[in-house]
């Protein structure tokens, strides 16, 4: 896919992996659009990178989604690129009883019911140009789950079948469908996690990630897995039980804390 003169929407485009996909794309010849929930973090995000435009919304809100979709595409009707990128990651020890049913769910809301309305609703748009694509912001651990954070790869998963599904059903259409499974990657997502949690695992420089973002979309590799994500696809396949294992140390560590 060509990917210059394009105009380019980002989810959670304010920090992390989406802050560096807008300023690697703006530097490629695109418009780029992003969202976030914070004011703050988008202003930062707009003295980094002076061109990008910016829009408070939050994708765990349907309101928000169609009240964001009229704004777009009345300020920006040449958008031709939807990469859903936000989301959180926590971890979760389920014999925790403190919380409550509402915020057990909130990854769900965000990391995936956030993409698949979005996708319902900028689609009938996106198939109206010659070349567009969507781009969903799946996660290694949608292959292998860290079960210190069940909920998040839960969603993951859920986004990578939901991934492979659309791009089936838009075979026909000029618009594209991307993946792009991130490693650990050097991020703020990152500051839930010690030392001992991180052990064995290479975090790849999100400049890297994102390069390899870019490259993957630039030759039509339409499930991008740059890093360990490669390996954990594979593993998931070849020797399953081992992986799983491998990643099941920090919930050992967590399940040692004396409960309060």
């Amino acid at each position: 896919m060509k990917l210059n003169g394009n105009t380019i929407l980002i989810t959670g485009g304010s920090s992390g992996i989406g802050l560096e996909l807008a300023k690697k794309l703006e530097s490629l010849g695109n418009q780029i659009l992003i969202t976030g929930r914070d004011a703050k973090k988008l202003e930062a995000a707009k003295k980094l990178v002076p061109k990008v435009h910016t829009y408070q919304s939050d994708v765990s809100d349907a309101a928000a989604i169609e009240a964001l979709f009229t704004k777009v595409t009345s300020d920006f009707p040449d958008l031709n690129i939807l990469i859903n990128n936000a989301g959180i990651m926590r971890t979760i020890n389920v014999h925790d009883e403190s919380g409550d049913l509402e915020d057990i769910t909130r990854e769900i809301e965000i990391n995936l019911n956030g993409p698949i309305r979005m996708v319902k609703r900028f689609l009938p748009h996106l198939k109206k140009k010659p070349s567009a694509a969507i781009m969903n912001v799946s996660s290694g651990l949608a292959f292998v789950p860290l079960p210190v954070s069940p909920v998040y790869c839960a969603t993951k998963a859920a986004l990578h079948s939901y991934t492979m599904s659309l791009r089936v059903q838009l075979k026909k259409t000029n618009v594209k469908v991307f993946e792009l499974a991130p490693p650990a990657t050097q991020t703020e997502m990152l500051g839930d996690f010690n030392s001992e949690d991180m052990k064995g695992i290479t975090i790849m420089p999100v400049a890297d990630m994102v390069a390899a973002a870019v490259k993957g979309m630039t030759s039509d590799q339409f499930e991008i897995r740059p890093g360990q994500s490669n390996q954990l696809k594979l593993m998931s396949r070849v020797a399953p039980q081992f992986i799983l294992n491998q990643m099941s140390k920090s919930v050992d560590r967590m399940l040692d804390k004396p409960s309060h």
